[in-house]
């Protein structure tokens, strides 16, 4: 009779152990091929069908996310946040993150606007478009603070805010992918606030541990702001 093992993962190899199996020495090296493949199948009877390791929590290490940014650019004399402003933007981060990740089913299940059209995967211009607007994306104009103050407001000209009822329908895969298309067009143009709500907003919306993709993202993100920052003239607050 076989054993449920047996019905399970079949033998690759007809080799019969036979009624017995006192026969077989597990200490002594086999004498040819087939006693070997009857010490393997004897060995693998003897073991248990579940083994649980016994961990010692006291020793495992709390883990953290570590994103090196070496490259980055110094900041200029009087351009260095503090460190309580930092520990401040970072508890405040968290918390976002939380809320997100709290609420996520929620604001998925929310019904979006007739004129909320969300982008495919792969339209890169599209996503441009969406999160930035036409104006910023073709370049027809610069921001002005008074532009979203206008009386009708038209978020395909300016943009839609990463509002939580359209982030929160992102996967991991289209944060990823957004957050890529966003920083690439970065590289190459000057921040405006419509990137930075879009860029907090995905950041945010990274789950943990976070993969190679995006880690190279957030290199990539900070060197390009470390090179925006480098660039400011001390008293002033404007490019060179």
């Amino acid at each position: 009779m076989k054993s449920d093992a047996e019905d399970l993962m079949p033998r690759l190899l007809p080799v019969e152990l036979g009624d017995s199996t006192e026969d077989v020495d597990l200490n002594g090296p086999p004498r040819n091929p087939q006693e070997y493949l009857r010490q393997v199948q004897l060995e693998a009877s003897l073991c248990p069908d579940v083994v649980v390791a016994q961990i010692d929590p006291k020793k495992l290490k709390k883990q953290t996310v570590n994103v090196s940014v070496a490259g980055c650019h110094a900041a200029p004399v009087g351009f260095c946040p503090s460190l309580s402003w930092q520990q401040q933007q970072v508890s405040n981060f968290s918390d976002v993150r939380q809320r997100i990740a709290k609420n996520r089913k929620h604001w998925s299940s929310q019904t979006l606007d007739d004129n909320v059209l969300m982008p495919k995967l792969t339209d890169e211009e599209s996503w441009k478009r969406f999160c930035l607007g036409e104006r910023v994306y073709l370049g027809t104009t610069s921001y002005n603070k008074d532009t979203e103050q206008e009386p009708a407001l038209d978020f395909n000209k300016v943009g839609f805010p990463p509002f939580l009822s359209i982030v929160s329908r992102l996967n991991q895969s289209t944060v990823l992918v957004v957050l890529e298309i966003l920083i690439n067009w970065f590289e190459e143009r000057e921040f405006v606030p419509q990137l930075g709500r879009w860029l907090y907003a995905l950041l945010a919306c990274l789950e943990k541990p976070l993969l190679p993709e995006a880690h190279s993202s957030i290199r990539q993100l900070a060197r390009r702001c470390g090179q925006l920052r480098s660039s400011l003239v001390t008293g002033i607050g404007k490019h060179r």
